[in-house]
């Protein structure tokens, strides 16, 4: 990997003076395509370039005429929240010919556009990387011909491509999310949710069809998330004598008080001898063997439809700043390269690599060998199907340890589980994948009410399989939550331990988790009964926690604020001449108003960690001012509940209205506890599911670690831990390491990452800022080795 130099470079002395891109959407259409026109066009005028359309993919390119039109900053206003691509996509026969690169390569010539962003997904991207081999064979040919003059050939002689892939599929290596993905899992999982409900009523079986002709994430995604009953996808045919084996889990299920079964099938879902495997055939299967009542149905473009969700606005909105910076740097020498998303972390990879890996995974599939075609999908996907394999494998209660038996050391441990702080969607899904995924590893699991205050009450019982189904997709806390802290009751607290016998502790939860694991290791000196292994899973739609990048009900909440603000940001059109002020939760951690912010195209956004005076304010007036000279006669802006103790959303509010007096007026909005509730969004359902199953994983390999003559004896720091995301890596961090890493009067981390997004929203709201490119993508290479497992 490239060293980061550790000088800060700013990307003012990166300028596009004289240079010209062009941006074309090609392929399948996805949401967030026009997110990411909208952000490449807008940072293209911002570095002083100029930026043209291309419509219609690239048989615009090959027609020519109106078909590449100069874009300007207010052309690409109210796209973000529109689905699909407003440029318009299509397949193009031609451009595949000499002849019709030919005619691309004259157009772009005329307009001397010498750097191209193309979205869409591997077939588009192989096509452009083509035509820049070509290139200078290409003007040749042009100036043979006498079509362009030699200075123009000279003037044009380098092409620059940068790809972002934009594909529903999530079908493209290199790349842990591509651009649609999200948005197709949240439209996936609206209609399971909403089909659950009538089969429930009827006791019926649901088998789904996905999109997925080549790649089974969202089959196996929305499978994660929903807890459906049996997966089919192309990169894991069953073995012979599925059909048996699934009617038998069927079954199962519906004696275990369950009142229906969801199958969800990819559209290219094969067995071992590479035969296709149809819904009707499952369907025929079901009701065969079991009698069943079934119902097919087969969601089609529904998954490519509807507005792009908060992640797809910002992963779009993130790659292409990133493309343009890209397109800036980029040299002769410099291979064509897509800008991606690594974990949290923009990455820039050469794009043949990653097309050569993409078509490798086909060839692995081609040949049978699914173990080399999951491996090549990447990380991101493995970890999603083993995560489904270990939660859907049930033992048989016959299976279990008895109470009788001699146990060995690895055996029955008691683990309990508890939910603490605000309620945040998708604790349900982090409760229910611990329960399942413990089980399987033999321990008895223990659920605790209401926090720590039910733990030191006594509210604590077994918590069995069947007691978690249908958990994934329920908003709120089930278990209960409360957010008192354990150390006033820590002598009640290790009696319920010692009555309970409990082994390890899982706390899921907000900042008092965070708190609550930190007391509670403190008091191992004084209390052997807290030396047990402890982890801690962070949940709060504040995503305020140290030691994680993201934490559960964040994302929920994001797209909560962002649907909202489209709502309020349409009535603000139609009325014209209107700006509203829109006050988020999130403590003094301004994450929700700033990636809400940037999800929604606000103007300003006022947080805690960025301090602003009345200068400032005047000066977001000012701007709002201009503004509405313009076309665009609307205005956005969010702050953070606790922003600023005297410049309060009143304050504010006020301010504008006097300020703004004959220009526009002013509407607020208080978003309120909306942010914490309804159902969670596929990203935490499946977050949440993840990072509890590797959790408990780590609870059992403490256990066997600290089972020593009959008991589990724990009192090391790196036995009570944080387990977080962090940049490209899940990291289990002991939580006395993260003390300094808090503000605890706050109750925020001292240093977040999401602070380096601030500068994004203000290009885009067209301000002058600096913006620190240094923790922008270096190019570096796929890797195909195993990365080493980080504990």
């Amino acid at each position: 990997m490239a060293k980061r130099q550790d000088t800060k470079k700013f990307f003012e002395n990166l300028s596009g003076a004289g240079k010209s891109i062009g941006v074309l959407t090609s392929g399948g259409d996805a949401q967030g395509m026009n997110a990411a026109v909208r952000a490449v066009v807008r940072m293209g005028i911002y570095v002083g370039a100029k930026v043209y359309f291309v419509h219609e993919g690239y048989q615009g390119m090959v027609d020519g005429g109106d078909n590449i039109e100069e874009a300007s900053w207010e052309s690409v206003s109210s796209m973000l929240q529109v689905g699909g691509t407003v440029i318009g996509s299509a397949r193009c026969k031609e451009f595949r010919s000499h002849e019709g690169r030919l005619k691309a390569a004259h157009h772009l010539v005329q307009r001397d556009i010498t750097n191209l962003c193309v979205i869409g997904g591997d077939g588009s991207l192989t096509g452009a990387n083509l035509f820049r081999e070509e290139w200078s064979g290409l003007l040749e040919e042009l100036v043979q011909q006498g079509l362009i003059d030699e200075k123009a050939a000279q003037n044009n002689s380098e092409l620059h491509i940068v790809g972002m892939v934009g594909s529903i599929d999530n079908d493209f290596c290199g790349t842990d999310m591509t651009i649609g993905t999200d948005s197709a899992l949240h439209r996936i999982i609206e209609v399971v949710d909403a089909i659950m409900t009538t089969a429930q009523s009827h006791q019926r079986t649901f088998v789904l069809e996905v999109m997925g002709r080549h790649c089974g994430y969202l089959a196996l995604v929305s499978a994660l998330a929903c807890g459906a009953d049996w997966v089919l996808i192309p990169e894991m045919p069953p073995e012979d004598g599925w059909e048996e084996q699934m009617c038998q889990k069927l079954s199962e299920n519906r004696a275990d008080k369950k009142r229906l079964n969801i199958i969800i099938v990819a559209e290219g879902a094969i067995d071992s001898h590479n035969k296709p495997i149809t819904t009707d055939h499952i369907k025929e299967l079901v009701v065969s063997c079991l009698g069943f009542d079934t119902r097919v149905t087969i969601l089609g473009h529904v998954q490519r439809g509807g507005t792009p969700s908060a992640f797809d606005r910002i992963l779009a909105s993130r790659m292409g700043v990133e493309a343009v910076l890209a397109l800036l740097e980029a040299s002769a020498s410099t291979p064509a390269c897509v800008v991606s998303l690594c974990g949290n972390q923009a990455v820039r990879l050469p794009l043949m690599e990653c097309v050569q890996m993409t078509q490798d995974v086909q060839k692995a599939m081609d040949e049978k060998n699914f173990e080399e075609a999951v491996r090549l999908r990447g990380r991101s996907f493995e970890n999603n199907l083993n995560t489904y394999k270990l939660l859907s494998y049930r033992k048989a209660d016959s299976e279990l340890p008895n109470e009788e038996d001699e146990l060995p050391y690895n055996s029955s441990f008691n683990v309990a589980v508890l939910n603490v702080g605000a309620p945040a969607a998708g604790m349900n899904a982090a409760v229910r994948s611990a329960v399942r995924v413990g089980i399987t590893e033999g321990h008895k699991m223990f659920a605790v009410n209401d926090g720590f205050e039910g733990f030191y009450k006594g509210q604590i019982k077994e918590i069995k399989w069947g007691d978690v189904g249908g958990w994934t997709g329920q908003g709120g806390s089930i278990l209960g939550t409360k957010r008192t802290l354990p150390a006033k009751h820590l002598d009640k607290i290790a009696e319920q331990i010692r009555i309970h016998n409990i082994n390890a502790l899982l706390v899921i939860g907000g900042f008092e988790a965070f708190l609550g694991v930190m007391e509670l290791s403190a008091a191992r000196e004084k209390y052997n009964e807290f030396c047990v292994p402890m982890v801690m899973v962070p949940a709060t739609v504040s995503n305020n926690i140290p030691g994680s990048d993201l934490s559960i009900g964040a994302d929920t909440a994001l797209n909560a604020i962002t649907d909202t603000c489209d709502r309020i940001k349409q009535s603000a059109s139609g009325t014209k001449r209107r700006v509203f002020i829109i006050e988020t939760m999130g403590g003094y951690c301004g994450y929700l108003a700033s990636v809400g912010g940037l999800a929604a195209g606000a103007d300003a956004v006022y947080i805690y960690e960025e301090p602003f005076d009345i200068r400032d304010l005047q000066s977001n007036v000012e701007h709002l001012t201009e503004k509405m000279k313009t076309g665009i006669q609307r205005g956005l802006v969010l702050r953070n509940e606790n922003s600023n103790e005297n410049f309060t959303t009143d304050f504010i509010y006020q301010l504008y209205s006097e300020e703004g007096k004959g220009v526009f007026d002013c509407r607020k909005n208080v978003l309120g506890h909306m942010q914490q509730g309804g159902a969670p969004s596929p990203f935490d359902r499946n977050f949440g599911t993840k990072i509890a199953a590797k959790a408990i994983q780590w609870i059992s390999r403490k256990l066997k670690e600290s089972y020593k003559e009959g008991k589990v004896f724990a009192n090391t720091e790196d036995t009570a831990c944080l387990l977080g995301m962090r940049r490209r890596a899940m990291v289990f961090q002991p939580v006395v390491q993260l003390k300094d890493q808090t503000d605890f009067v706050h109750r925020i981390p001292k240093e977040q990452w999401w602070l380096k997004l601030r500068p994004l929203m203000k290009i885009l709201a067209k301000y002058k800022t600096s913006y620190d490119v240094s923790d922008s993508g270096q190019l570096e290479h796929v890797t195909r080795v195993r990365p080493k497992k980080v504990d």
